[in-house]
């Protein structure tokens, strides 16, 4: 994506986007998220809500770093949602230095490419002061490189004590609610933070199977 381009009709400076690859998000957010932003999406972990990484790593230069499962794991269920990816490299975290493994890559990250940490959870339980840290060093690192991280931030009982730091770091929340009816799971996503931009009022209805689509047979906005 490079320098920033102009808008001649105004003279303002146009922030580049990437693309979420869910169309009504996308025309929501004017575009996809802004270079430069930390983002966290917060799931439950019996839900859908890989599709969403999948599709951010289908459109960008990807470092892929897993918490839990394996290299082979991870690439192999991104191949079969999405089939070959271009520029990806998975690596799973050292499970003694999470944040310190993590921090590394931040740090090397090159120009307009996408780092996903997938889940955050083992940063989020180590020291205060090393999360913080790795924190301000990848938000620093993405505004330098015109990059965008995702944070995969797993919803569940046992929240981990610094989950606050890494939705108040975050420049964009997406917050997916799944919900299991009688004859059906619906599956919401709202956006209630946006820093620097619009926050959406209303979620977006999706039918989340083997990709995303939007939910027409439900009100949305």
């Amino acid at each position: 994506m490079g320098s920033e381009p102009v808008d001649a009709t105004r003279g303002e400076t146009v922030t580049q986007r990437f693309e979420t690859g869910v169309r009504a998000l996308d025309r929501k957010l004017d575009g996809g998220i802004p270079a430069g932003s930390l983002v966290t999406l917060l799931a439950e972990p019996a839900s859908q809500a890989e599709l969403f990484l999948s599709e951010f790593v289908a459109r960008q230069k990807t470092v892929y770093l897993s918490g839990e499962q394996t290299p082979t794991s991870v690439t192999s269920a991104l191949r079969s949602q999405r089939g070959t990816y271009d520029d990806l490299a998975v690596s799973q975290l050292d499970r003694e230095a999470p944040v310190s493994d993590a921090l590394a890559h931040a740090e090397g990250l090159t120009e307009e490419s996408l780092l996903v940490v997938d889940p955050v959870e083992p940063l989020e339980r180590a020291d205060t002061g090393e999360f913080r840290a790795f924190l301000e060093t990848l938000h620093s690192r993405l505004t330098q490189t015109d990059s965008v991280a995702v944070l995969y931030a797993l919803k569940h009982s046992a929240t981990p004590s610094q989950r606050h730091r890494t939705e108040y770091t975050s420049d964009v929340v997406l917050d997916l609610e799944t919900k299991r009816n009688d004859d059906a799971i619906e599956n919401r996503l709202f956006v209630p933070k946006f820093r620097g931009g619009r926050a959406l009022t209303e979620p977006i209805c999706l039918d989340l199977t083997d990709r995303i689509r939007v939910d027409t047979t439900r009100d949305i906005a």
